[in-house]
């Protein structure tokens, strides 16, 4: 497994996947919003990657750190609400391991991914039962460096088990009262409603389990 490469071009359809999706569920993510915040979630990350798509071609000579970095900085600029600053921290910290480079190993890969984590949790103050995103990334991060340090997993069934975690952490948002973000406030009336971006972490993640080879 130490030949498993995830090049450049593979990050770059990332991020032109991410914007289509964006466009494709921007409805979605705004009615799960409606349920429990502010109604913006979608649109808010339909904006950002808008922004995103736009300036791309124009990062492609870069590498992959100052490629993640635009795009973060991008969201920061262009998003509202809480996902801006939560999705903008994410890629801006997940291209720092691939400073200078061209292309990771996937051991460089899950550092990308706990770096993004990290911030997500430390600017939002979140845990796993808070009802937000973290509860999709951190058990999904968890999983992916259990499975293929520990288990040695290839790294796109790695990466599998990785969504499944996460797929389930979003849907353990379900049941449960939110103890951050606008949702908070609603007390029990948050109950049977999932968290938006846990959802919108979901189909991130799938996004990059889609791309690998």
């Amino acid at each position: 497994m130490s030949d498993y490469i995830l090049n450049k071009d593979y990050f770059i359809g990332v991020l032109e996947d991410l914007a289509v999706l964006a466009e494709e569920k921007k409805v979605y993510f705004s009615e799960l919003d409606s349920a429990i915040g502010d109604g913006d979630h979608g649109m808010n990350l339909s904006i950002g990657f808008r922004e995103v798509s736009k300036n791309l071609e124009g990062w492609k000579s870069e590498d992959i750190n100052t490629i993640f970095k635009n795009a973060g900085t991008a969201l920061l600029d262009k998003v509202g609400g809480a996902s801006g600053p939560l999705y903008g921290g994410f890629f801006m910290k997940f291209g720092v391991p691939a400073k200078g480079k061209e292309e990771v190993s996937f051991d460089e890969f899950i550092e990308m991914m706990e770096a993004g984590v990290a911030i997500i949790e430390k600017r939002g103050k979140a845990s796993v039962g808070d009802k937000t995103m973290v509860d999709t990334l951190r058990p999904a991060v968890d999983a992916l460096r259990a499975v293929y340090s520990e288990d040695d997993m290839a790294p796109k069934e790695a990466m599998k088990k990785a969504l499944e975690a996460g797929s389930a952490g979003s849907d353990s948002t379900i049941p449960i009262i939110a103890k951050k973000g606008r949702a908070m406030r609603l007390g029990e009336r948050a109950i049977g409603h999932r968290d938006p971006g846990s959802a919108s972490s979901v189909a991130i993640l799938e996004i990059f389990y889609n791309r690998m080879p």
